[in-house]
C-alpha cells in the first residue's frame, strides 16, 4: 500500500489531533451506514403506518440508493474542487436535517422525499472520506491501521442498523430510527467544524464539467433504478432502461475522453488496482448485502423472530467485526500483505454462505445461522480492510476525492445489484414450490437456500477476480521468493 502521491491535503498537527479527525469522519460514516441498513427491519411497520403497498414501500429504500449511489462521483470531485471538508461538513448538515423530515414524515411522498434528500447528503459526506483519510495518515502503516478503524466503523454500523432498526421500532415507533440521526448528526457537524483542518481545493475554476457530471449522474440514477425495480417491471421495459443507461455512460466516457478539464480521469482506470479492487468490491458487497437482507428475512419468516430478536440475532456480526479489525486487521495486513488477507477472507465469506444454503425449516439459529454469519464476519473483518488499501493505493492526491466517490459508488451498485438479484430468486424458487403444494414454510425457507447458495457463488467469483487481477508486485516477489 502507498500513500496518495502529490501535494497532499493540510494535515493537522500531532497524533492526538489527527486521531480525533479519523474520529469525526468515523462517525460521519456510521450515520450514514447506519441508516442504510436500520431501515430494513422496520419496513412492515411504515407499510402499517403509511398505508404503502408492496411496490410503493421499495421506494422507501430505492428512493435513499437512488440520490445515493448516483450523486457520489459528482460529490467526490466537487469535495476535491471546493474543499473535502466544505464537502463533508456541508453533507452532515443536509443528512440530519433530511433524518428529521423522515422522521416527521405523515405522508408516503415526504417520506419518499426525505429519504431521496437523504441520499443527497450521505453521498456529499461519503463521497470524501476516505480521500480525506487517507491524506490525513500517508505512511504505510498508519494508513493501514486507520483504514482498519474506519472499515470496522463502516462494517459493524451495517450490522449494527439491524439491530438498532429492530430495537427502536419495537420500543418507540419507527419515526425514531430516522430522529436518532438528530443529535448525532447535530454532534459530528459541530465537531467536523471544529476538529477537521481547514483545506483548499484546487478551485471551482477548474471545472467540474457540468454536462459529463449530468450524464454520468443521470446513467448511474437509472442504472440504480433498474436494477432495485427490476423485480415489478416486464422484461421489455427493464431491457430498454438498461440499454438508456448504458448509452449514458457510453456519451460519458466519450465527454471524458475529450473534455478540457473531466469529471473523472479516464486514467484512473489505468490503475489496476483501483479497477480490480472496485470490481472485486461490486461482487463481495452483493454477497454481503444480500445476506442481511435475506438473513433477515430467514429469522423472521421461518425461524418465527420478531423484530427486536431479528436485530438482537445479528449483534454477533458487528462486534466480531468491530473487534477484529481494531485488533488485527493493520498487523495482519502488514504482516502478510493486503492480496494475501483479501484472499483468505473472501474464502471464509463464501464457505460461510455455502453454509447458510443448507438452513433448513425447521432450522435453529445456534446451529443453522450463527456459525455461518460468524465466518462471514470474520471473512469480511479481513478482506475489507485489504481491499480498500488496494483500491487507494497509488491515487494521486487531486483525486483523492474521486478516487473515494469511485469506492462507494460501486458499494451501492454492489449492494443493490445482490439485493435484487437475490431476492427475484427467493420469491421465484419459493413461487414455483407453492405450485407444486409444498407448503409456505418450506417453501419459503426453500426460496431463501437458493438466495444463499446463489450468493455463495458470487463470492467465489469475486475471490477468483481478486486472485487473478490484485496481485501486486511486492506480493510477487515474496512468492517467487
Amino acid at each position: 500500500m502507498t500513500a496518495l502521491a502529490g501535494t497532499p491535503t493540510p494535515v493537522p498537527e500531532g497524533d492526538r489531533s489527527r486521531r480525533a479527525s479519523l474520529a469525526v469522519l468515523c462517525a460521519g460514516t456510521l450515520m450514514t451506514i447506519l441508516d442504510g441498513n436500520i431501515v430494513t427491519v422496520a419496513m412492515p411497520a411504515i407499510q402499517n403506518d403509511l398505508g404503502f403497498s408492496g411496490p410503493g414501500l421499495a421506494w422507501v429504500v430505492n428512493a435513499y440508493l437512488i440520490a445515493f449511489g448516483g450523486l457520489l462521483l459528482l460529490a467526490g470531485r466537487l469535495g476535491d474542487l471546493v474543499g473535502r471538508k466544505r464537502m463533508f461538513t456541508a453533507g452532515l448538515a443536509v443528512f440530519t436535517v433530511a433524518s428529521v423530515l423522515c422522521g416527521v414524515a405523515t405522508g408516503q411522498g415526504m417520506l419518499v422525499a426525505a429519504r431521496a434528500l437523504q441520499g443527497v447528503g450521505g453521498a456529499m459526506t461519503s463521497a470524501v472520506v476516505l480521500g480525506m483519510l487517507v491524506t490525513l495518515f500517508p505512511e504505510p502503516r498508519e494508513q493501514a491501521r486507520a483504514i482498519a478503524v474506519f472499515s470496522a466503523v463502516g462494517a459493524a454500523g451495517g450490522a449494527l442498523g439491524t439491530f438498532l432498526g429492530g430495537a427502536l421500532t419495537q420500543l418507540v415507533g419507527w419515526h425514531w430510527i430516522f430522529l436518532i440521526n438528530l443529535p448525532i448528526g447535530a454532534a459530528a457537524l459541530w465537531a467536523a467544524v471544529r476538529v477537521l483542518a481547514p483545506e483548499q481545493g484546487s478551485g471551482l475554476g477548474r471545472g467540474a464539467d457540468y454536462p459529463g457530471a449530468a450524464l454520468v449522474t443521470g446513467a448511474l440514477m437509472l442504472t440504480v433504478y433498474v436494477i432495485v425495480g427490476a423485480a415489478d417491471r416486464d422484461g421489455t421495459a427493464t431491457a430498454l432502461l438498461a440499454l438508456l443507461a448504458a448509452a449514458l455512460f457510453t456519451g460519458f466516457v466519450l465527454r471524458q475522453a475529450r473534455a478540457a478539464r473531466p469529471l473523472l480521469r479516464l486514467r484512473l482506470f489505468g490503475s489496476r488496482l483501483l479497477s480490480g479492487a472496485n470490481a472485486v468490491q461490486i461482487l463481495m458487497i452483493a454477497t454481503m448485502y444480500g445476506f442481511q437482507f435475506i438473513g433477515a428475512l430467514y429469522l423472521q419468516r421461518v425461524l418465527g423472530y420478531g423484530e427486536l430478536a431479528t436485530g438482537t440475532a445479528f449483534l454477533p456480526a458487528p462486534v466480531v467485526i468491530g473487534l477484529l479489525m481494531l485488533g488485527l486487521s493493520a498487523r495482519t495486513v502488514g504482516r502478510f500483505g493486503p492480496y494475501r488477507v483479501l484472499l483468505a477472507g473472501l474464502a471464509l465469506i463464501a464457505v460461510g454462505m455455502a453454509l447458510l444454503g443448507r438452513a433448513p425449516a425447521e432450522g435453529s439459529y445456534a446451529v443453522d445461522f450463527l456459525p455461518a454469519m460468524l465466518l462471514m464476519s470474520v471473512g469480511f473483518a479481513a478482506a475489507m480492510p485489504a481491499l480498500t488499501g488496494l483500491a487507494m493505493s497509488g491515487v494521486r492526491a487531486e483525486d483523492g476525492g474521486l478516487a473515494s466517490g469511485l469506492f462507494n459508488t460501486t458499494q451501492v451498485v454492489g449492494g443493490s445489484l445482490g439485493l435484487a438479484v437475490l431476492t427475484t430468486l427467493a420469491a421465484s424458487r419459493t413461487n414455483d414450490a407453492l405450485t407444486t403444494g409444498t407448503e409456505l414454510l418450506p417453501a419459503t425457507a426453500e426460496g431463501y437456500r437458493l438466495a444463499f447458495r446463489t450468493a455463495a457463488v458470487i463470492a467465489t467469483a469475486a475471490l477468483l477476480l481478486a486472485a487473478a487481477v490484485l496481485r501486486d508486485r511486492e506480493d510477487r516477489r515474496d512468492a517467487e521468493g
